[in-house]
């Protein structure tokens, strides 16, 4: 596979071969994006492993999965809210238990333009809490189990990282003084893709055998976009 650059349509799933043995973790996988890989990855051979807060809606999602591609389509469900750090932790000691490996771990799930001021079950600020602080500490706690695969991490980011504040408000990461759902998202999307690049980096300084990176499912990126966007060109998949 190609992994520097896809032609002007960027990667498209045509470029995955077979992927039998491989089991794939995915957050918010009940819905949009999320649900839509799973589907790929499921049709490949995969075994996909959902990781959503609603129950109910990750049996509806599997029912119309199996439906499908068959009854023995490897998706299962572990309930994890990325609102409620506890959660995280109590999913991630099920994932480890039951699961025995991890080829990427895709960090989609998100929460977007919340109209008014709210917090984690931990006092953060929703939308950084969940879409980045949830899939740190996610991603922390599993990260050995994906490196003994050479697997991948995959942050999805947003085109949104552009807009807003364009910095890391560190003096007040609760917006208490300026909330505001757009930028206030915006600013989570950064914090998430300065993630991947710092991970990123660090994995490659410790020559550490995973790979982080990171995707905007706005736009394809272009392989003209190698020397500002580094991380987001390989294959999200290994």
């Amino acid at each position: 596979m190609n992994t520097t650059g896809f032609g002007k349509e960027g990667w498209t799933p045509e470029g995955l071969g077979k992927l039998a043995g491989k089991t794939y973790l995915i957050t918010g996988a009940n819905t949009g994006a999320g649900f839509a890989a799973a589907r790929i990855l499921l049709r490949k051979g995969a075994a996909v492993v959902m990781l959503n807060r609603s129950r109910q809606k990750s049996e509806w999602a599997m029912a119309d999965l199996r439906k499908e591609l068959g009854a023995n389509a490897r998706v299962s469900f572990i309930r994890m809210d990325l609102a409620d750090l506890s959660s995280v932790r109590e999913a991630v000691a099920e994932v480890l238990r039951t699961v025995p490996r991890i080829d990427a771990l895709i960090c989609n799930a998100a929460v977007a333009q919340v109209a008014k001021q709210s917090f984690t079950v931990d006092g953060f600020e929703s939308q950084l809490g969940i879409n980045h602080y949830g899939h740190f500490l996610l991603t922390n706690l599993l990260f050995a189990r994906v490196e003994e695969s050479r697997g991948r991490i995959v942050v999805v980011s947003s085109e949104g990282y552009k807009m807003g504040l364009k910095t890391i408000q560190f003096d007040d990461m609760n917006f208490d003084a300026n909330y505001h759902p757009n930028t206030t998202y915006c600013h989570s999307k950064l914090a998430q893709m300065m993630f991947a690049y710092e991970l990123q980096r660090r994995i490659a300084e410790a020559n550490r055998k995973v790979r982080c990176t990171f995707a905007t499912p706005e736009l394809p990126i272009p392989p003209s976009s190698t020397k500002i966007l580094p991380c987001s060109l390989a294959s999200p998949f290994p």
